[in-house]
């Protein structure tokens, strides 16, 4: 968990619809989760620390 800022979470399904995770944010399918965060199947997930 050292260094874990938070992890950006976008179903694979939204993200072929959308194209892009770019895209994803721009319409709002694209959520922040926290470290307890219960990871799904099909999910794409973008880490982001700091190191």
């Amino acid at each position: 968990y050292r260094g874990f800022i938070r992890a950006e979470v976008i179903p694979y399904d939204d993200l072929v619809r959308c194209g892009s995770i770019a895209q994803g944010r721009k319409e709002g399918v694209l959520r922040s989760e926290g470290k307890t965060y219960p990871v799904q199947d099909g999910d794409v997930i973008d880490f982001l620390i700091n190191v």
